[in-house]
């Protein structure tokens, strides 16, 4: 499929959905927003294991397009933000372990798709704001994302100051899972993503699944659910292999797909 915003590229069971919007910064206009969630639920219905989600030019994402809002009706700003919330329920919902590489600054919305990744790595180069805190639209949206991630305290700092944070204290802060220099960015980003698809494809799926219904839930509703997926799942071909392989000491061999 041709993408006007995206380059979508596949290298064996990793595709690579790339915003290719460097002259605006790409920034998450409605049009991008939505080419982007197609592309995402293409790749989801595909045999792709995992998901690289990365930018060209010098900034990853400068968030929503102001154009978008200037001189809006309050109809339109309800579907601009109806979008952008049905955008970053995608990259969860989709069965692939999804991995942001990111080279550059991702602000405001930009920053708060990165942390709906559910990985993250960045270049010791690149930082991370929501600005709206030192502006006249308060990040909202983004600070869902980035407060479900850090302590309340650190995204309320980054929320009301509206600083940014370079890469080093966002992975200390726990926003990504590391920052490394510029020039290993793509193997350090490559490497995480093989790791975290290896295994039962299947298990993967419900895995990732279930971690985004748990993780508000009491902690006595949460282990019900989790506890009723891994019952289900030891009896999958899927999880009956995985503990057939580890009793007869050999390499298992996974076919379940999601």
């Amino acid at each position: 499929m041709n993408y006007e915003h995206l380059l979508v590229s596949t290298d064996g069971p990793i595709t690579t959905v790339t915003l290719n919007r460097a002259d605006k910064r790409n920034a998450l206009a409605l049009d991008v927003m939505r080419e982007l969630t197609q592309a995402l639920h293409a790749v989801s219905g595909s045999e792709a294991l995992g998901v690289i989600l990365a930018a060209n030019g010098p900034v990853f994402s400068a968030g929503h397009n102001f154009a978008d809002m200037a001189g809006a009706t309050l109809a339109q700003t309800r579907e601009l933000f109806s979008v952008c919330t049905e955008l970053m329920n995608a990259v969860q919902a989709m069965p692939q372990p999804v991995v942001a590489r990111v080279h550059a600054l991702a602000t405001a919305g930009g920053c708060q798709l990165v942390v709906s990744c559910d990985l993250a790595v960045a270049a010791d180069t690149a930082s991370f704001a929501i600005p709206g805190g030192k502006a006249g639209l308060f990040c909202h949206t983004p600070l869902v994302a980035v407060a479900r991630n850090i302590g309340r305290k650190r995204a309320l700092e980054m929320a009301l100051t509206g600083d940014a944070i370079d890469a080093a204290t966002a992975a200390d802060w726990g926003l990504i899972n590391k920052a490394v220099p510029a020039d290993q960015l793509e193997a350090s980003t490559l490497d995480l993503i093989r790791r975290a698809t290896r295994g039962s494809a299947l298990s993967k799926a419900w895995g990732k699944q279930t971690f985004y219904r748990q993780i508000d839930l009491p902690q006595d509703q949460a282990y019900a659910l989790a506890g009723e997926r891994m019952a289900t799942g030891a009896l999958t071909p899927d999880g009956q292999e995985g503990i057939r392989a580890f009793l007869e000491k050999r390499h298992a061999k996974y076919t379940q797909r999601p």
